[in-house]
């Protein structure tokens, strides 16, 4: 079941508004040393291995950052030193202890109450104990050349032709090892095996390359034994291979990059329009359903595909003939579009069971691409004069003040023909819906006033942040700033350059904003796979498990493209990196018919096959504001705008 944007605001808003419920506990579900099971009721499990892994099941993710206070490993004195790893989601945690065990010896398991779940869940502390098995042959130490371990315990950067260096208490049996040692690969390169110090020390070395950027499990059995018949316990080691640097397209001059990524991007708006409507489908999946929001973004493509000789003029403007039309035809609730429409006959599509009617926020963006269209149009051509009165239209039969429900100090998201307002969603800051708030006080028709906007999207100043992230100051929103799309939407065509209110400056807001996003991926708190300088970004989009609004407060592994190549305004230098390392670098795995994937998570062996109208849309035209401002230039023309931006007090 996917999530999508309107609900990860409704939790936001309420965690902001509201007593948060109790928060389930977290609970231990499971331990095993190997395959062996250790018993969470009795005082202790007997006969154990002695080198093969420790493994916790949890009920929760855990909160990587407590896992080296929250747990230890402990001998018949002392702690052990252990290596911990995180696989599952974060559910569960692999342990190593550093250097092997003792025969016949008792170990605890200390899990402590500073052991946290990823959402606060607190664990009440508990021991687990087991003793190990009489055995003779152990593993003294196991590695893997050249490596790097993150955080999390993740084996990460390992050559994608790797030497493992294995050194045991006693000599091996040289036709067991050979036997026992396996590398998880259907089709993988076979293993050479070099034997030194009488035997005791293996280095293992594969044929030929790995996959990179891929997961691995190198493991022994007990199939070995010493060479005198010595008994072994087993153990295994996972790990990711680095990146393959060479370059997957040629190399071309940046400016040609950035019209490349452009007119692929411009393909899904236009060659994967709706036949009917002109509108932007969802997702390359949507069949008929067409979005309002996207279609928004979609209307501004079109400027951009004229004026970088994608399509002629004359083919923009039958299309956004076709696309006026339909609107003007379409389900409007109070003048305000539903989120989704069915792409034939404009009737509205249920986001959900209470979201059946006007979305204003999609509304916001879709006027906000009429707006940008209409003083691109040239009024003395018939055509296009005709374009631009539909569009005036439009724009003045949205009720913005319907929308303050009755009067009140907020804009409300949702209105439902026959729910009313089920939905309950205040529109409150900061986040990607400032162009709502500078829309409806600049409607020539059905304003609203400043008090709307300082009361309910400011919240009285609560939106305002004023800490500091990686000692980068952040004026408003949450901490760490939120997914990036906040820092997109609204500015699509509204110019932050020099916008200014009582609250913020919007330019200092939204590259801060991405230098935050940027720099906590390179600190990569939560040790994920493929994080880095060229590698970053964390914004809504598809992932693993579904949909998700990614953050650094809300980090699954995901990196998504437009995050950081819709910031180039913001952070050109970076994002260009960026843009150098998903094309060149990942493009076979992330490069396709309309641009970049939507999303990818190397540490889930992750790549989205996916194209969403809202994250492609960006990518497209936050470039044309870097290379040119064209978009921030139309938008900034309209009058009713600007007096808008007065009435709110914005300097611009």
């Amino acid at each position: 079941m996917k999530t999508y944007l309107p609900y990860f605001l409704l939790l936001l808003i309420i965690a902001c508004n509201q007593i948060e419920p109790d928060i389930a506990a977290l609970q231990l579900l499971n331990a095993s040393v190997g395959d062996d099971e250790i018993s969470l009721s009795e005082p202790i499990s007997e006969n154990l291995p002695l080198d093969r892994p420790i493994t916790l099941d949890f009920s929760q993710p855990l909160d990587p950052a407590s896992i080296s206070a929250g747990i230890a490993l402990v001998g018949t004195e002392d702690p052990i030193n252990i290596n911990t790893n995180l696989v599952n989601q974060n559910r569960t945690v692999i342990i190593y202890p550093s250097g092997a065990l003792r025969n016949n010896t008792v170990y605890r398991i200390q899990i402590t109450d500073q052991l946290k779940g990823a959402g606060g869940n607190a664990f009440s502390a508990t021991n687990v104990s087991f003793k190990t098995q009489i055995g003779d042959l152990t593993l003294q130490s196991f590695t893997i050349e050249n490596s790097e371990e993150l955080r999390s315990g993740r084996i990460v950067n390992v050559p994608l032709e790797p030497q493992f260096t294995l050194n045991f208490s006693h000599p091996i049996n040289r036709e067991s090892i050979q036997q026992a040692v396996r590398l998880s690969s259907s089709s993988g390169p076979d293993l050479n095996f070099a034997f030194e110090e009488n035997d005791t020390k293996v280095i293992i070395t594969s044929t030929g390359s790995l996959e990179y950027l891929a997961r691995y499990e190198i493991s022994v059995s007990e199939a070995l034994q010493g060479a005198e018949g010595e008994s072994f316990a087993g153990t295994s080691r996972t790990f990711f291979t680095q990146v393959d640097e060479t370059r997957k397209f040629p190399l071309i001059p940046d400016e040609e990059l950035l019209t490349k990524v452009q007119e692929h991007t411009f393909r899904y708006f236009w060659d994967f329009a709706h036949e009917n409507s002109g509108l932007a489908r969802e997702r390359n999946t949507s069949g008929n359903l067409v979005t309002i929001g996207g279609s928004g973004f979609g209307v501004m493509a079109i400027i951009v595909g004229v004026e970088r000789n994608f399509i002629t003029r004359n083919e923009a403007v039958e299309r956004w003939e076709k696309i006026v039309d339909f609107l003007g035809a379409a389900d409007r609730f109070y003048g305000v579009w539903p989120h989704w429409l069915n792409g034939n006959d404009g009737s509205v599509i249920p986001f959900s069971t209470s979201d059946n009617g006007g979305d204003l926020v999609e509304t916001a963006f879709m006027i906000q691409g009429l707006l940008t269209v209409q003083a691109y149009l040239d009024e003395s051509q018939p055509r296009e004069r005709a374009i631009s009165e539909k569009i005036t239209q439009l724009w003045r039969e949205v009720e913005w003040d319907w929308y303050t429900r009755g009067g009140q100090d907020v804009l409300f998201w949702h209105y439902s023909p026959d729910q009313q307002w089920a939905m309950n969603l205040p529109i409150q800051g900061y986040n990607e819906c400032l162009i709502t708030y500078v829309l409806a006080a600049a409607s020539p028709t059905h304003s609203i006033e400043k008090s709307v906007y300082d009361n309910g999207w400011a919240r009285s100043g609560n939106m305002v942040n004023g800490g500091a992230f990686y000692d980068i100051p952040l004026p408003l929103g949450e901490d760490y700033g939120g997914p990036m799309f906040f820092s997109h939407y609204s500015f699509l065509g509204l110019d932050p350059r020099n916008l200014q209110d009582q609250y913020a400056n919007y330019w200092e807001q939204s590259v801060n904003h991405t230098l935050i996003n940027r720099a906590y991926c390179i600190d990569n708190p939560s040790g994920f796979v493929g994080y880095g300088e060229n590698s970053w970004g964390l914004t809504a989009s598809d992932n693993h498990l579904g949909y998700s609004a990614h953050s650094p407060r809300n980090d699954l592994g995901v990196i998504t493209p437009t995050a950081a190549l819709s910031s180039f305004p913001y952070t050109p230098e970076e994002s260009m990196e960026a843009l150098k390392f998903f094309y060149y670098t990942l493009g076979d795995r992330l490069w396709g018919e309309y641009g970049f994937h939507d999303a990818f998570n190397p540490t889930e062996e992750w790549y989205a096959d996916s194209y969403l109208a809202i994250d492609q849309g960006p990518i497209l035209l936050m470039i044309e504001n870097h290379r040119t401002g064209l978009l921030w230039d139309l938008f900034m023309q309209n009058n009713e705008v600007r007096n808008g931006l007065n009435k709110l007090q914005f300097n611009y």
